[in-house]
This record gives C-alpha cells, sequence and structure tokens, in this order.
C-alpha cells in the first residue's frame, strides 16, 4: 500500500500536466507524517539553522586569503621578481623585494582577518542565540542553530524570527501579527501578515501540536517579496483542505515581531536557505576612474620598465663583444660559466635586470591607497553640518524626508471607499509597548501602513467626518459623520503591483451589499471606468499634477451574490496554482476590476526637502549634468522639476512620450527634435553631458517609460542600428532631462545607457526607496538617502545622506578634496620611483652593465615603505587647496577637476617628465660636481657607495620638499611628519653607517654618510641639486597661475571673502516672487 501511495505520490508530482513543477519542497509541519493513504512519507534533508557570513576559517585563512591577495596583478607581480631573486644570482638581495611584499601582504591580511573575525561573532551570536518551539504539546528552548525545517517555533513581541515561517496563529482574534522588515529591506513601516484561515484558531501548545498538515513550497529563492506554497491540512476527513500560501503568510527571518504578543509558525527555510542568507550576496565591484587610471599607468610603467632591462641587457652583450671586456682580471668565468648557452645568459641577465629597476613599480602605493580610502571615510561620517537633528543621523560610508492635500468629490460613498480601499492598520498602543487604548475614545489613532501615502489619505479623509476604526474579527470599522460605528466584512484584498498600480478592496456591508472599491493610477482606473463624472474629474486629476501633487483615482462596483462566488471560484484556482501563480492572479484581477464607476480622485502633497532647488542649482553649475528619474506622471514631475529649478523660465521643454507617438511615428519625433538642438548648436558647441549653457538656448527633454522602452528595442527592419545613440544626441544639448513613467528596471537601463555612452562620462544614481536600488546599484557612484521611504537605498548605496540637501557638500567639497588628494597621491608615487630608478638606470653605463646597484639594500627597502610614505600619506587625508566654505560658495570650481582632468595623460607625462628631469639632475650633478673633488680632507677617495647616498640623500630631501611646495594646508601635523621624515632619514643613516651591525654579512655603508657629511662639496651638491631639481616645477607653477591659471588658481590668489546673505537675482536666478510661466513645448 506505501508503495503504491508512494509511486502515485511521485506520478502526481512530476507528470501532472500543469503541476509538473519539481522545484518544490515538502514540510511536515511538526514532524508529523502525513495519515495512511493521504500521500506517502518522503524523507529530505535540509540544512540547519546556521548562518555564515565569514569568508574565512581558522584553517583556511592563510591559503585562501592569500590566493585572494595574489588575484592582484601587481602582488603577483612582486612575487614573481621575489621568486627570480632567490633562483637566480641577481644584484639585489631578496629582502629589498620581499620585506615590501610581506608588509603589504601582512597589512591587508591583518585587516581582512579582523573584518572576518567580526563577522564570526555576529555569526556566533546569531546561532546560539535561544529560540522556543513546540515539542509534545509543551514549548522547549534550545540555540538557533538547531533549528531544523518542520519545527513549530513561538515567537514574542520584539523577538526576531530565526528562520523564514509559515504563518500558523497568532494571539490576535483575527489571526493577523505586525511585523517590521527594516533590517531585510530597510522599509522600517509595519507590515501585515495574515495567518493561514484554518489554523489561526490554534492558540496553545497543545493545540498548536495536534496540527496535522503538510506543505507543498518553491525551493529556496531570494526574492524577499515572492512566495509560492500551499498547506494541506489533514481533518477527520480523508480529504486534505487545500489553502494556498503567499507572502503574506510568510515571516521572514531577521524581521521583527510588533504589536502582537505572540505568534506561531513553522520553519520552512532555515539556515543559508533563508532569504536574508540568499540576499547575503555582495554587490558588484565598483572601480573608480581613479583605480582604471592608476591600472593603466602601471602598465605603461610596466612597458618602460620591461624595455629598460631589455635594452640594457642588449647594451651589456655590446659592451661584453669587445674583446678583454668579457671577462676582466677580476672577475674571470669558470669554465661552466663559459659553456651555458648564450640564450640561457641572456635571459638570466634580462630577468636581473627586471629586478634591479623593478621599483618603478610602487607596490605600497596600493596600501597607500587603500588607507587613505578607508581614514578618508572618516571625514565624511564626521562632518557635523551633514548631520541631521531631525533624523538623529549622520552620513554613512558603505564600502562609504510628507504632508497631504484633498482633492475629491463630496460624495460619501466616496468617503467609505477611501475609509475601506487600504491595508492599514490601526496601532493598539497610544504610544509603543504602552497601555491599550481604544481607537474610538475620542483620541487620534495611530496608522500603521507600508505607504504613507495610505496613511495620509485615512488621515485626511478624517476632516471630512469619516474614521477608519480597526480590523476586528476579518471586519473593517469605521465611524461616520453621525458618530455611528458602521461594520464591514473583508472579503477579498486584491493587492497592490507595479504593473496594474491599482489596488481593490471586496466588503460586505452590514446590509449585505458587496462591493469592490478600486483606487489607483488615473491611467489604470480611467480605461476600465463606464461612468461617473470622468471628464470633470479627469480635468481636476491634470490640474493636480501640473500643481505637483500625486493623483489617485478611487472607482467601485455593486456586485450580486452569484458574480460574487463567481470571482472567489477564480481567486480560488490561481491561489492554489504553484506553477504561474503570479500570472494567473493578475488575469484574474484583470477580469474583476472591470466595469467600474468613478467616485473621484485625491492628491498627495510631496513637498520638497529642505534646499533641494538649491542643491541642483548648484550641481547644475558645477558642470554636473541632472536627470530625474520616477515613477510619477509627466504632469506632476514636470510641475517638480520648475519647483527644485531643474526646469527654468527659458527652458524650452522638448517630449518624447506615448501621446506624441500616438500622433507621429518615433523616427519623426527623434529627427524633429534633432535638428531643433542641432539647428541651435551648429555654431556653439556644448560639453557633453555637462550643466548650464549661459551661451546658449536651454532645452529640457521629457519621455516616457513607454517610449523608452520603444527607443531601447532594435528597429523593425531587423538592423542591428537602434535609435539609441540619436536619442543620446538630444540628450547631449539639453540642460536636463526628465524621465517619468519609469519602472525601476528602466531607471537602471538609464544609468547603463549613458554609462556605456561614448564619452563614458560617471554617473552617480541617488534615490531614497526600495525602487530606486536598481539604478544605485548600475551607477559608479550610489547615494541613498535616509527618509521615509525606508532604508533599503541607504542600504544598498555606496554612501547614505541624511537629506538631499547633503548631496551639495558631499559632491562639492569632499568630493573635490578627495580626488584633488588620491589624484596627487597617484602622480606622486609615480614620481617619486622614477625619481627612484633612473638614476639606477643610469649607473649601468658607467659599470659596464654589470648590474651593480646604485644604493644600498636598506635604502631600497626602506624608500617607499619609510623614507616618503607618510607625507604623502598625509597630504591625501588632509590637503585643502582651497578653503571650504569657497567650494560651497562656487560651484563651478568643480568643472576644472571634471573629467579625471587631473590624471590625464597630460598630467601623467608631466610629472614622468619632471621625474626623469630630476633624476637626470641628482646622477649628473652629483657625478660633474665631484668628478674633480672626490675627496675628503684626510685626502681619501669617496666610493661608488658615497656616491649612490649622495644621489639617494638628494632624492629623498628633493621629493619630500616638492610635496611640501605642493601643500596648501599647513597644520603642525604637516610640519611634523613632512620634516620629520627628513629627520629621520639622516637620523636612521648616521645609525646604519655609524654602527658595526654584527647580523650583517657585509659592512660596506660603515662610515659612508658620517663621511660625506663631513665634507663641504657634499653639502654644497646637496643644497645646488635640491633647488635646481624643484626650480622647473617652481617656474611651471609662478608661469601658469599668471599667464593661464584656472579657477581654482584665480581663487586661491584673491582675498578670501564671505558669502554674502543676499545674492542679487541674476538671468539664470531668477526672483522667487516671479510666478512661473507655463512650459513651452516642442
Amino acid at each position: 500500500m506505501e508503495c503504491c501511495s508512494l509511486v502515485r505520490t511521485l506520478v502526481h508530482r512530476y507528470c501532472a500536466g500543469e503541476e509538473d513543477w519539481v522545484d518544490s519542497r515538502t514540510v511536515y509541519v511538526g514532524h508529523r507524517e502525513p495519515p495512511p493513504g493521504a500521500e506517502a512519507y518522503i524523507p529530505q534533508r535540509y540544512p540547519d539553522n546556521r548562518i555564515v557570513s565569514s569568508k574565512y576559517t581558522f584553517w583556511n585563512f592563510v591559503p585562501k586569503n592569500l590566493f585572494e591577495q595574489f588575484r592582484r596583478v601587481a602582488n603577483f607581480y612582486f612575487l614573481i621578481i621575489f621568486l627570480v631573486q632567490l633562483i637566480i644570482d641577481t644584484p639585489t638581495s631578496p629582502v629589498t623585494s620581499g620585506l615590501p611584499l610581506f608588509f603589504v601582504i601582512t597589512v591587508t591580511a591583518i585587516k581582512q582577518g579582523y573584518e572576518d573575525w567580526l563577522r564570526h561573532k555576529a555569526d556566533n551570536a546569531m546561532n546560539q542565540c535561544p529560540v522556543h518551539f513546540v515539542q509534545h504539546g509543551r514549548l522547549v528552548r534550545k540555540q538557533s542553530r538547531k533549528l531544523r525545517v518542520g519545527d513549530i517555533v513561538l515567537v514574542k513581541e520584539d523577538e526576531t524570527f530565526p528562520c523564514d515561517l509559515i504563518f500558523l496563529s497568532s494571539s490576535r482574534a483575527d489571526g493577523t501579527c505586525h511585523v517590521t522588515t527594516a533590517s531585510l529591506d530597510g522599509e522600517s513601516s509595519h507590515k501585515t501578515h495574515y495567518a493561514v484561515q484554518d489554523t489561526k484558531g490554534f492558540h496553545s501548545e497543545e493545540d498548536i501540536d495536534s496540527l496535522h498538515a503538510t506543505i507543498e513550497c518553491e525551493q529556496p529563492q531570494p526574492d524577499l517579496y515572492k512566495f509560492v506554497g500551499r498547506i494541506n491540512v489533514y481533518n477527520d476527513q480523508n480529504d486534505p483542505v487545500v489553502r494556498p500560501l503567499g507572502s503574506e503568510n510568510l515571516l521572514l527571518r531577521g524581521a521583527t515581531l510588533k504589536n502582537t504578543e505572540k505568534i506561531f509558525g513553522v520553519a520552512i527555510y532555515t539556515g543559508m536557505e533563508t532569504k536574508m542568507a540568499l540576499n547575503y550576496q555582495s554587490k558588484s565591484q565598483k572601480r573608480s576612474a581613479v583605480e582604471k587610471s592608476m591600472n593603466t599607468f602601471l602598465i605603461v610603467y610596466l612597458c618602460i620598465l620591461i624595455s629598460k632591462a631589455l635594452v640594457n641587457t642588449v647594451l651589456k652583450y655590446v659592451w661584453q663583444s669587445t674583446p678583454f671586456q668579457d671577462e676582466p682580471w677580476y672577475s674571470r668565468k669558470t669554465e661552466a660559466e663559459r659553456q651555458r648557452s648564450l640564450f640561457l645568459r641572456a635571459f638570466t641577465d634580462f630577468l636581473a635586470f627586471m629586478v634591479l629597476f623593478n621599483y618603478i613599480i610602487p607596490v605600497s602605493m596600493y596600501v597607500t591607497v587603500e588607507m587613505q580610502k578607508f581614514l578618508g571615510s572618516y571625514f565624511i561620517t564626521w562632518d557635523n553640518e551633514m548631520f541631521d537633528e531631525e533624523l538623529g543621523e549622520g552620513p554613512l560610508v558603505n564600502t562609504s524626508d510628507l504632508n497631504e492635500e484633498l482633492g475629491q468629490e463630496r460624495e460619501e460613498l466616496f468617503f467609505r471607499a477611501l475609509c475601506l480601499c487600504h491595508t492599514i492598520q490601526v496601532k493598539d498602543d497610544e504610544e509603543v509597548d504602552g497601555p491599550q487604548k481604544s481607537p474610538d475614545s475620542g483620541k487620534r489613532s495611530a496608522y500603521i501602513s507600508s505607504s504613507p501615502d495610505e496613511v495620509a489619505l485615512v488621515e485626511g479623509i478624517q476632516r471630512f467626518g469619516f474614521t477608519y476604526l480597526r480590523l476586528k474579527d476579518n471586519y473593517m470599522e469605521l465611524l461616520n459623520r453621525d458618530n455611528d460605528v458602521e461594520r464591514f466584512e473583508l472579503l477579498e484584498i486584491l493587492s497592490f503591483d507595479s504593473v496594474r498600480r491599482r489596488m481593490s478592496v471586496i466588503v460586505k456591508s452590514a446590509a449585505g451589499e458587496i462591493y469592490l472599491f478600486c483606487k489607483g493610477a488615473d491611467s489604470s482606473i480611467f480605461p476600465r471606468v463606464i461612468e461617473g463624472k470622468v471628464d470633470q474629474i479627469r480635468s481636476r486629476v491634470e490640474r493636480n499634477a501640473v500643481e505637483g501633487l500625486r493623483t489617485l483615482c478611487v472607482a467601485y462596483k455593486r456586485l450580486v451574490p452569484e458574480e460574487y462566488e463567481g470571482i472567489c471560484k477564480l481567486l480560488q484556482a490561481a491561489r492554489v496554482a504553484l506553477q504561474d501563480r503570479d500570472k494567473k492572479l493578475a488575469e484574474v484581477y484583470e477580469q474583476i476590476e472591470t466595469d467600474l464607476v468613478l467616485l473621484g480622485a485625491t492628491a498627495v502633497e510631496d513637498r520638497l526637502q529642505e534646499k533641494a532647488a538649491d542643491t541642483i542649482e548648484a550641481l547644475q553649475k558645477a558642470g554636473i549634468k541632472v536627470w530625474v528619474l520616477t515613477g510619477d506622471k509627466m504632469e506632476t514631475a514636470a510641475a517638480t522639476c520648475y519647483a527644485c529649478k531643474l526646469f527654468r523660465r527659458n527652458t524650452q521643454l522638448l517630449e518624447v512620450t506615448t501621446k506624441r507617438l500616438e500622433e507621429h511615428s518615433l523616427h519623426d519625433v527623434l529627427f524633429e527634435l534633432s535638428k531643433t538642438v542641432l539647428r541651435c548648436s551648429a555654431s556653439l558647441t556644448r560639453d557633453n553631458f555637462s550643466g548650464l549653457s549661459a551661451d546658449m538656448q536651454d532645452y529640457g527633454l521629457i519621455i516616457d517609460g513607454a517610449a523608452l522602452s520603444l527607443i531601447m528595442k532594435p528597429r523593425e527592419d531587423g538592423s542591428s542600428s537602434n535609435y539609441r545613440e540619436l536619442f543620446l544626441d538630444i540628450c547631449r544639448n539639453c540642460s536636463a532631462v526628465l524621465c517619468c513613467r519609469m519602472a525601476p528596471l528602466q531607471k537602471a537601463q538609464i544609468v547603463k545607457l549613458i554609462k556605456f555612452s561614448k564619452e563614458h562620462p560617471i554617473t552617480l544614481a541617488i534615490g531614497d526607496g526600495a525602487n530606486d536600488v536598481s539604478m544605485i546599484l548600475e551607477a559608479h557612484v550610489g547615494i541613498g538617502v535616509i527618509g521615509k521611504e525606508g532604508r533599503q537605498a541607504a542600504r544598498n548605496s555606496d554612501y547614505a545622506i541624511p537629506k538631499f540637501k547633503h548631496l551639495k557638500k558631499m559632491l562639492l567639497v569632499h568630493g573635490h578634496f578627495y580626488y584633488i588628494r588620491i589624484s596627487e597621491l597617484v602622480q606622486y608615487f609615480f614620481y617619486k620611483n622614477v625619481c627612484f630608478i633612473f638614476p639606477q638606470f643610469l649607473y649601468q653605463f658607467f659599470c659596464g652593465f654589470s648590474q651593480q646597484t646604485l644604493y644600498d639594500t636598506a635604502y631600497l627597502t626602506l624608500y617607499n615603505i619609510s623614507f616618503t610614505s607618510l607625507p604623502i600619506l598625509l597630504y591625501s587625508l588632509m590637503e585643502q587647496h582651497v578653503a571650504m566654505d569657497t567650494l560651497k560658495r562656487d560651484p563651478a570650481l568643480y568643472r576644472d577637476i571634471a573629467k579625471n582632468a587631473l590624471l590625464r595623460w597630460r598630467a601623467f607625462i608631466y610629472w614622468t617628465l619632471l621625474g626623469l628631469f630630476d633624476a637626470l639632475v641628482f646622477f649628473f650633478g652629483a657625478y660633474f660636481m665631484f668628478e674633480n673633488t672626490t675627496v675628503t680632507s684626510n685626502g681619501q677617495v669617496f666610493g661608488n657607495w658615497t656616491f649612490g647616498t649622495l644621489v639617494f640623500t638628494v632624492m629623498v630631501f628633493t621629493v619630500t620638499l616638492k610635496l611640501a611646495l605642493d601643500t596648501h594646508y599647513w597644520t603642525w601635523i604637516n610640519h611634523f611628519v613632512i620634516w620629520g621624515s627628513l629627520l629621520f632619514y639622516v637620523v636612521f643613516s648616521l645609525l646604519w653607517g655609524g654602527v658595526v651591525w654584527p647580523f650583517l654579512s657585509y659592512q660596506r655603508m660603515y662610515y659612508v654618510f658620517i663621511q660625506l657629511l663631513s665634507s663641504g662639496p657634499a653639502w654644497l651638491a646637496i643644497v645646488l641639486l635640491v633647488t635646481v631639481s624643484l626650480l622647473p616645477d617652481v617656474l611651471k607653477k609662478v608661469l601658469c597661475r599668471q599667464l593661464w591659471p584656472s579657477a581654482i588658481e584665480r581663487v586661491q590668489r584673491s582675498p578670501s571673502r564671505p558669502a554674502p546673505a543676499d545674492a542679487a537675482p541674476s538671468p539664470d536666478r531668477p526672483l522667487l516672487t516671479d510666478p512661473e510661466p507655463r512650459p513651452r513645448r516642442e
């Protein structure tokens, strides 16, 4: 019998037409097997409830971390160099490459190990927290990690759900509970979940333990808002009662129970299969323009390194081709060396030269850049001006906000519709965790909803005498104008979704009349209306939209009992389907929400945040093109753009909208607009993707989601060309672009389209809601605004700010400073390494290409680690080339650094040539000055180590003083680090050459530095060569500032002045009292 049952179950599960859905699991509630003959019991293995967010274990940390670090090209390169030094006879000790590499690897490993240790601590705290579950009719306590799929769990108020649960019953009589999911999706509002209809009456441990049921549901997937399943409840009958399960029945791990004493739920997903764990996946790696420039410059220097090694190898064998120069008397070859292959000897010499010159590649630059980014991020979080007192929060660096108005027809049924058509819950407590109160006690009720608009509408309708009281025992209660309580039985909820853009409820009045109330966007309601004051309400909606209000339309229809029964059957069939449930529900909703009677419309004001207009104006003056991507209708969005000064009085609006495409083809519309904008720009060149243009007619483009879909598709003739480039050409010549009626995915498509246009501009996306996450992740830089829309945008962003106004300082001040600092850091590292290695290259021409080193091993090792590292790190953290107030007052200064200006090839070549010039001065200056005077007062001749030490000393002083000349913002810390670094070099050299170190196999540096400083010509050489080396850069700075000053340099020369309290109005900044004219449209 059991065998037949098993076969029948398998055939039914895998071969049953519509239910051919193998990606499912069966959960036995309370681990109770189904009744005999019902279905076969199929044991299944699921993971325990352990959460693992750490990357490493104690055993795999070293190999795994080393593998990840050596995937970086620079680290792998230095590892190869170090191995070459170990294998073959090279001019430098392996320590010179091994020690810097060891330092870099160790620092990075410690940082990553510490971060992973913190993750381990968090995992252990989560896995060991106690939970209560039902076993044999009583509560048992155990650690969270020991939970298994099928366990029945008890969760109390303010506790976090330990795993993903199907909601079985609640302490609330109506079988509901309130949940906050801030730790999952950032939404701080309360959400209502519903228990299974047949189990919501089980309130005690004994009752819930008697439950006999199985759950069939989909396998784990990361979508927080989607769940498909069904529960089979076995009673005394042979056939089980089948109920659909959806996201409203699923309680997610990480969510918190609110305003509900306790709930029972059955675990269906545990551990790393919970939706929270499946959403742990890291965001895609974003690479900055600076990092891309670094990698490009690194490749250039690698090519220079290979060229230098190749040239020296060739010249060595040319040199040795002369008789008697191949084997000088002091370095005779062995017989084995003479018999070696010429190719093998040449290759070995090539590797040796690569080792000798490898310091031109600055491995320590990567560590310094990482430290600069990590430490520099604290300057944003510490900025008191970006702290919001209202929220009590400041900006965040993750890797680094509604008033209502009501417009309506005055009909009581309309008011009742607004009181009933929503998913609001009434808070039971007067305050959180406080005493209970009665919603009809005369006090104002506290409403809970995931939508601020719904709360605004229900609160607003109270002004007209209708107050929503509560949902009790599946009855919605409201208080009418006569202070009488009306009760409506809630029969069905047709939930809102972004495709339908509407939601409905079906209710039954006390008189037995059945109503369907529907509210949604005007575009989704008007086509379904058959009567009502359509024209009057439509004009009112359009007028409200032009005023910048968010509008909704409300409609209803009356259902007869037979019609409602048919609706119930359709809904039940769609809800229990395991395959394509969402699609089938959408089709049923479309059938139900037809033949409506229009009741009226509402309007909600979404006020601009403080200083939003000032921020957008500053961004445009900074040369930043501002695009607005919104789901609002065109009139609402356009009015908002005028209010925030994105569009101006003289802006000519161009439209690519569905309405216009109904009259003209997309081809004709785009080509007509292209002619319009290009005709004006024929004689003047507008900066691509820039902001304001004072010399040209300003255009503003408006496009909606439907038109964008047509633009993004290939042409109908099948050709590979499309309208994207034409669309972008129009956008390039517009001062602002408004994209309305945008779906979240379309927002990301727009960002991606701009990112990969031929200019490859840097994109920044800022948003405050969950629907903005896709574009935030797609952009080069994503910023989330912490506001009433929740925290999902902030959690998925690179940076988070309390208010939109803080974007101005973050970009124009912090962004400006960071770019200046890190650009100098990158260019300076390459410059000082050219100064370091090029004299070594020149020295080979004077030592017969013998691979003799110019510098001592200690100097080779410590140059980038100690002698020159701290000054540039401090510069990259603290430099302020102009005052903060100046950057905020004059946004146009941002244009000087736009488009990666300081890391372009012109600047890179200048720094490289400057390094070459300084290296020539160091080497040949020391060479010629000491050619005939290389003796001390006692007649001793200077040797090659003294010559190398002189060159190294001049170099250290020059590169450090070069940074001092570039520093504009001096503090005691700058003085301490810069002069302290030079003092440290001198002290170290005195100690290194003044003591016989027993652990060294050589003492070639003994007394060298002291002997050098005892020579008058050496002092003269140091002063003179440092001066000559710095002179060209000083002259260039003086001449450029006088003849071709940049905007920043002009500001630096002018005396600082306070910002005026009241700036006079200008053509691009009209008086606030001027009325805004209607937009002109093409």
